[in-house]
């Protein structure tokens, strides 16, 4: 069946193809509930422009993906096609799933085959990934590396740029950080290998992470305290990315006064117990903008480019996407149009 187009993305021409985003990993986290994987989502859209592939990969099994675009979830190797865009670009999805990563690291690096398929069927690979957890982790960063390595060897299947949505900020540190995931497991061999291939890859120009956050004060912390930790590793934060902003006309004086009761509406229809009522909610609307452009200035001092997302109020899907991805597209230029 042929995908339904969608209207993702920034408006464009389908062009040839042309030279690849500025950075051919992104890589997107931030605390739960602060809207990552649609970003996520957006970004790839915002990528996939005149022909560009973009392969959008997720890893804690929740079907985000799936859901935001309303197509079956890929299982195992399968990078389907999940949308073209309108600027002439396609996006392929991937759920990539610690298990059927452990069974193809096997069939690669020691040719297992069917031993390995029996190993599954007595529990295992579960076994395995349970008592070694740091091994998930590299198995999964695995697979992202092995994406974003075929793009470099220019094979017909390669990738303009990948899109990892990946663990919340509170433990991505801890699942980029392969070496000292498998510090524990093993110094020599195929997987230590594998650790030094990826932890080169995630420090090299190619990578860049972006952390979502809400102008709120815990989101912020958790962004602060994430650049904080992934600091010693050496990989790169690129953007703060503020989504569901308010938008708002006011000046912070004008805002000020609003939340104080002291704003110029005149409103002579309106009986005092509504006029009383209009300027309290206009207060609280007020207060909790002032509150976000505090927290704004608070990121400004993280030192990174903050891209803002404004809120939408009807929620996220198809259309809505393609907004975000506009939005994304105009403030990362240099990503979108090299």
């Amino acid at each position: 069946m042929t995908p339904r187009p969608s209207p993702v993305t920034r408006r464009g021409t389908a062009v040839s193809r042309t030279s690849a985003p500025t950075h051919q990993l992104h890589i997107v986290s931030g605390k739960g509930g602060t809207g990552k994987t649609v970003v996520a989502a957006a970004l790839a859209c915002a990528l996939a422009t005149r022909g560009r592939r973009v392969l959008l990969c997720e890893v804690e099994g929740r079907h985000g993906i799936a859901e935001l675009f309303a197509r079956p979830t890929p299982t195992g190797a399968e990078e389907p096609r999940i949308t073209r865009t309108a600027a002439g670009g396609q996006v392929h999805g991937l759920a990539i799933d610690a298990e059927d990563a452990l069974m193809e690291y096997l069939t690669t690096f020691y040719h297992l085959g069917i031993a390995g398929r029996a190993l599954d069927k007595f529990g295992v690979v579960d076994f395995a990934t349970s008592i070694a957890p740091g091994l998930r982790d590299v198995l999964l960063t695995g697979k992202v590396y092995e994406a974003v390595r075929r793009r470099q060897k220019g094979r017909r299947d390669s990738y303009d740029a990948v899109v990892l949505d990946a663990p919340p900020t509170g433990r991505l540190t801890r699942f980029l950080n392969v070496h000292e995931a498998v510090s524990g497991l093993a110094k020599v061999g195929p997987i230590a290998k594998q650790a030094d291939s990826i932890m080169a890859m995630l420090r090299s120009p190619v990578t860049v992470v972006h952390l979502v956050t809400m102008l709120e004060d815990m989101p912020v912390t958790e962004t602060a305290e994430a650049m904080a930790e992934l600091a010693p590793t050496g990989i790169r934060v690129g953007t703060v990315i503020a989504n569901r902003v308010t938008p708002s006309p006011l000046t912070t004086p004008q805002l000020r006064r609003a939340r104080d009761g002291e704003s110029d509406l005149d409103l002579p229809m309106l009986g005092d117990a509504d006029r009383t009522a209009l300027a309290d909610e206009f207060a609280g609307e007020a207060s909790r903008i002032l509150a976000e452009r505090e927290c704004r200035e608070r990121l400004t001092g993280l030192g990174v480019p903050i891209v803002e997302v404004p809120r939408e109020p009807l929620g996220v899907d198809l259309t809505t996407l393609g907004s975000i991805a506009d939005v994304l597209g105009d403030q990362l230029a240099e990503e979108v149009n090299p």
